[in-house]
């Protein structure tokens, strides 16, 4: 029987990090420094201390439900000796309790270092990464043993933060591209394209290290015939996941090679806003196919390949 109450809060917990990873790093790698002290172009602070909070939330809520059907026994059966002792004595726990740790170091971080926006970023974006990584350490990647089994774990989270760069650098695009953006603190037409430039070079190392990682992930997962798995029900969504992927790389290429240039040469016309409607769309459909893609996983990882 599906645990829909698992797949939904294993999705929110997924989104959750990866966002906050993804909207850590982009101003790392898009503005200058001054861009990025200024706060001027993208606010990012209120929004990277609710997905930390947010992060710590559903990783108590997802314990709590993964724990209680660990155990077989109702959510409402749950009490603190068996809380404890899930947390104490399996992976799971441990990996939960080092999740809260990253979590709270980088709300702590988010809280404390306000005048210091590189430092506040990039201590989001490491302790985020940490608590991204701990998502990886049980399931599939952590059921595959010996020497396979550490390969298999180091390019799961290869594979999750590089996603993770793509998606918060999607999520980034949504709210710099935004209509409300433009009344606000409005970035110049040279300035996002130029944040756009650096997060297409940036995107397709991510990207390359997806494909790369996914492959090698569904080796571990699947074996050498791999082809056999699509009769299943893991099989199909897996085949769903890949189609989705496959549409989001398309829309990104139409980014990188045909929508930015345009944009960037309509920076001194009155053709910016043409440009600028036709990217919003574009990014809009991106962020849409991997929220599906981010349901998928969250999906995949509570079904056997079997």
């Amino acid at each position: 029987m599906t645990d829909w109450g698992l797949i939904a809060v294993r999705f929110a917990l997924y989104a959750d990090l990866m966002l906050l990873v993804g909207l850590s790093a982009f101003p790392l790698y898009s503005f200058t420094r001054a861009e990025r002290e200024g706060r001027t172009i993208l606010r990012l602070g209120t929004i990277l201390i609710w997905f930390a909070v947010g992060g710590l939330l559903f990783s108590v809520s997802g314990f709590a439900i993964a724990s209680a059907a660990m155990m077989g026994v109702p959510l409402t059966d749950l009490d603190v000796p068996m809380l404890v002792s899930m947390a104490s004595e399996s992976a799971l726990g441990g990996a939960w309790a080092i999740r809260l740790a990253a979590l709270g170091a980088g709300l702590a971080g988010l809280l404390l270092f306000r005048r210091n926006q590189s430092t506040r970023l990039a201590l989001s974006c490491a302790c985020g990464t940490v608590a991204l990584a701990t998502l990886l350490w049980s399931g599939h990647a952590g059921a595959t043993e010996g020497a396979l089994g550490t390969v298999h774990r180091t390019s799961d989270i290869a594979h999750m933060v590089s996603a993770a760069i793509w998606i918060g650098g999607i999520a980034a695009f949504a709210l710099l591209l935004s209509p409300r953006a433009e009344t606000s603190a409005t970035p110049n037409v040279a300035v996002v394209a130029r944040a756009l430039a650096n997060f297409s070079r940036v995107g397709t190392a991510a990207v390359t290290i997806i494909v790369l990682t996914g492959i090698l992930n569904g080796f571990a997962i699947i074996g050498e015939d791999m082809l056999s798995i699509f009769g299943s029900t893991y099989g199909l969504l897996l085949a769903l996941k890949m189609a989705l992927f496959g549409a989001m790389l398309i829309l990104a290429a139409n980014n990188r090679w045909k929508l930015t240039p345009a944009f960037e040469r309509s920076s001194a016309s009155d053709c910016a806003k043409a440009a600028l409607a036709q990217l919003r769309v574009s990014v809009g459909l991106e962020a849409a196919a991997g929220a599906i893609v981010l349901m998928l996983v969250a999906w995949l990882g509570t079904l056997s390949p079997a």
